[in-house]
């Protein structure tokens, strides 16, 4: 079938829309209708780095939409559900099989290969291949095909510019603090950055009553938003003189968890120093070398993780981000900028100058 897809033609270029061809869903696929798909930092980060003999590509990974047609095998699934689509997992695999599918042993060929396991995709463009099935979807298009695993139902009312960035940088958030810290009432958290994930994370911690909750970023507009969600403080890295002594001050003594999301090393050192003995440290930032002084860990028994996906089963969690959504627990929507997708470079620059917390490509 025709569809319309936003295409990067080389390595750092733009997204370009253009007509393609989509093939008909294969065994466990399935095809859905795009209605809104989320605009992710992986999204940028990933297209200036994509291999040249992999090009063009459909990025695209916070789709949801519904299911137009299903392949056969598929369990669980039909046409008219709605679904937010998420990463792709074997579903064989230890990790997958421990219900830890964001460490999926295949986790690279599924997403980040460019095509399905097998090498092939889905795409065309007047016969010649276009890589697709990023993150198991390609979503910055009309329809794409995905994996049974990888479409998850959601209730057929929940707004789909709410539901799109469930798929990966809400659920990457909030799941740090639901899956892997799991802070007790009352227990102080730090968010490292106010972008979509920090925020998520913020949102997630404010559910699960944390008191208090505190916000770090150099944006006016992001720290503002950050105390209208109900975070205590929003300190600004760049003026706040010291932000060890600040936090200190405002948890009692010091952090009993903090959420990086930036991998900046000069926060994450100060992020050691203002944590309370035992506290934790979650790293989501990529792409940076970060030295500690061992000491200083060890000294207060810091436990640092490691967190991809937030740690999370889509299938489990995303159903109950929407539950705190539909109670009013977890009001993602307040993060979200919608832009029609023939303007997705509007998107790209919202995101890029800070305007726009959480960009969503809407589709007519």
């Amino acid at each position: 079938m025709r569809i319309r897809a936003a295409i990067t033609e080389n390595q750092g270029g733009p997204f370009v829309i253009r007509d393609v061809d989509l093939e008909a869903p294969r065994p466990h696929e399935v095809l859905v209708r795009i209605t809104a798909a989320g605009l992710c930092h992986t999204d940028l980060r990933v297209q200036a780095a994509w291999p040249e003999q992999l090009m063009p590509m459909v990025f695209g990974h916070e789709g949801a939409g519904v299911i137009e047609a299903t392949g056969p095998d598929v369990t669980g699934l039909a046409p008219g559900d709605h679904v937010c689509l998420t990463f792709n997992s074997c579903g064989t695999c230890e990790q997958c099989t421990a219900d830890q599918p964001a460490y999926c042993h295949l986790m690279r060929p599924l997403n980040l290969s460019g095509g399905r396991h097998d090498g092939t995709t889905p795409l065309s463009l007047d016969g010649a291949p276009v890589r697709g099935g990023f993150f198991g979807q390609s979503s910055f298009a009309t329809y794409a095909i995905a994996h049974q695993r990888n479409a998850i139902r959601i209730p057929a009312d929940l707004p789909a510019v709410v539901a799109a960035p469930l798929g990966c940088g809400v659920q990457t958030g909030a799941g740090t603090v639901l899956n892997r810290l799991r802070p007790e009432p009352g227990r102080s958290l730090v968010v490292i950055g106010a972008g979509g994930v920090g925020l998520s994370a913020l949102l997630a911690a404010l559910a699960v009553n944390c008191d208090p909750v505190i916000a770090i970023d150099p944006v006016a507009s992001r720290r503002a938003l950050a105390i209208e969600l109900g975070a205590k403080a929003a300190l600004d890295p760049a003026s706040d003189d010291d932000l060890v002594t600040a936090i200190l001050d405002l948890t009692s003594g010091g952090a009993h968890h903090i959420v990086d999301t930036t991998g900046l090393p000069e926060m994450l050192t100060q992020a050691v120093g203002a944590l309370r003995p035992r506290g934790d440290l979650a790293l989501l930032g990529t792409g940076t070398e970060v030295t500690f002084n061992i000491m200083n860990l060890i000294g207060k028994g810091i436990r640092v993780h490691g967190v991809i996906e937030g740690d999370s089963d889509p299938g489990r969690l995303i159903p109950q981000l929407v539950d705190l959504h539909q109670r009013g627990h977890f009001p993602v929507d307040r993060l979200i900028t919608t832009f029609p997708f023939e303007n997705i470079g509007d998107a790209v620059s919202g995101m890029q100058d800070g305007t726009a917390v959480k960009p969503v490509l809407t589709f007519d």
